[in-house]
């Protein structure tokens, strides 16, 4: 298979992350951006080309190698330059995929600016709404750890952390269907001490199992009732920073819960206070602790450190928690740090362009690949892929799951046909059209599990 030919525009936190998570699976990377030692950086750890200069100038584009390019990741931090070197690869290059990082909600309101007559972008993504929308899964469920949705929101797969007491730890996996006759989810994958298990029904859930589920949307809670005892709903939240994402989340929160959101800048404030029309706006230090517990933050169900600064949102947290908030989430831009902290006194760490990357995979994957969700980091993917073909010129469609040949590492969930819902078992046979949500636990082997969803040329 081809290598694909891809130039990533910024070495900012996405476009580094992205990078990392392509050059593992053998495509032509070249990076540009006006920071000489980020790429310096990206240059040593990673096998990928760089160049130091403009994006949104033609010349640097043509250096970069645009006239070749399969794909432009525009993702600087500036909207206008990820827009302009779009609509340069469009009309000057004809680079077949175009897609931009836009952060201004002034540009995301007014689509028509995106199409073929206009800056030429095909897909745009919001780091920032990603990061909203996901946040908001998490308050909406505290138990989880996880919560990323499939097929237009029909499926879920949640991450939960087993507890002493849930009805399921210290059971086989058989039990589940015991307990819960009337509902169909399945345990795709167990983190045990950070190795991966593809369960089977004979598998017991331990105690500090981090177990991955997959369920139709609406039985999640109920499979979150067997796993581990359940929280209280949320009614308090409280967020530090009041940034894109802070705004954004106190904006997607505010009518349905209690929501509170301290900011430092002053100027801010009062902007936030003319926008959000149900949130108690405070001018103040998230790391200040008689603000915190002045503003009763042991009453909080959770609280959410948002700011630009991973060390603030570190010691925020932690104060937090030891103030006695319920569940405390806190943005960490560098990934190192995500891993050091995540599942001690930080219930959930959360990296920004971890969240982010699935949205640009999706794009990136060869086949008809859906959705793209990052897990562990980076370490492994849940995909949703469309299948094509018949029997005759596709390796799954018209065979039952035990008969595909699937790469060890590789496991199916579910799949949805239509707008049904469906476990998969040893004997569920895949049709054309189905949505089949594949769990991959090594990096490696992506292009195998891409390759066995692509269509024969008989097809064609």
């Amino acid at each position: 298979m081809a290598d694909v030919k891809i130039l990533i525009l910024g070495a900012g936190q996405v476009g580094s992350t992205v990078a990392e998570s392509l050059v593992s699976e053998a495509n032509d990377i070249t990076i540009v951006d006006t920071d000489a030692e980020s790429l310096r950086l990206l240059r040593d750890r990673l096998d990928l080309r760089t160049l130091v200069g403009n994006a949104a100038h033609p010349s640097v584009l043509e250096q970069a190698g645009i006239a070749d390019a399969d794909m432009l990741l525009a993702v600087t931090m500036s909207d206008e330059v990820n827009m302009v070197a779009c609509k340069l690869a469009a009309s000057l290059y004809n680079t077949p995929t175009r897609i931009a990082r836009i952060r201004s909600t002034d540009y995301l309101e007014h689509p028509e600016i995106f199409n073929r007559d206009n800056f030429c972008v095909d897909f745009s993504i919001c780091p920032e709404q990603i990061m909203t929308d996901y946040i908001r899964k998490l308050v909406e469920f505290p138990e989880a750890l996880h919560v990323f949705e499939f097929a237009d929101g029909l499926v879920s797969l949640v991450a939960v952390r087993a507890f002493e007491g849930g009805p399921l730890v210290g059971h086989p996996l058989s039990y589940l269907a015991t307990h819960m006759p009337k509902v169909d989810a399945r345990v795709a994958v167990i983190f045990r001490n950070d190795k991966s298990i593809i369960p089977d029904g004979s598998t017991v859930i331990n105690v500090g199992d981090e177990v991955f589920f997959v369920a139709a949307t609406e039985h999640i809670r109920s499979v979150l009732y067997e796993l581990r005892r359940m929280d209280k709903p949320t009614k308090r939240v409280m967020i530090v920073g009041g940034g894109n994402i802070g705004r954004r989340l106190a904006m997607a929160l505010e009518n349905d819960y209690q929501v509170k959101i301290i900011e430092y800048s002053n100027t801010v404030c009062e902007r936030l206070a003319s926008e959000l029309s149900n949130t108690l706006v405070l001018h103040g230090d998230g790391t200040d602790e008689n603000l915190l517990q002045s503003e009763n933050v042991a009453e909080i169900d959770i609280f959410c450190a948002l700011t630009n600064d991973d060390e603030n949102n570190i010691m925020s947290s932690l104060l937090a928690k030891s103030c006695g908030a319920r569940k405390v989430i806190a943005l960490i831009n560098r990934s190192a740090y995500v891993g050091l902290v995540q599942g001690g006194k930080i219930d959930i760490a959360l990296s920004p362009a971890h969240v982010t990357i699935g949205s640009l995979l999706a794009y990136v994957r060869q086949g008809d690949v859906a959705v793209v969700h990052s897990l562990r980091r980076g370490a492994a993917e849940a995909l949703e892929i469309v299948a094509h073909g018949d029997q005759q010129s596709s390796k799954v469609v018209g065979r039952r799951i035990d008969q595909i040949d699937l790469p060890q590492g590789a496991t199916i969930g579910a799949m949805v046909r239509g707008k049904r819902v469906m476990m998969a078992h040893h004997d569920s046979v895949i049709e054309t059209d189905d949505h089949v949500i594949v769990f991959v636990l090594n990096k490696q082997i992506i292009r195998k599990v891409e390759k066995l969803f692509q269509v024969g040329v008989g097809f064609f």
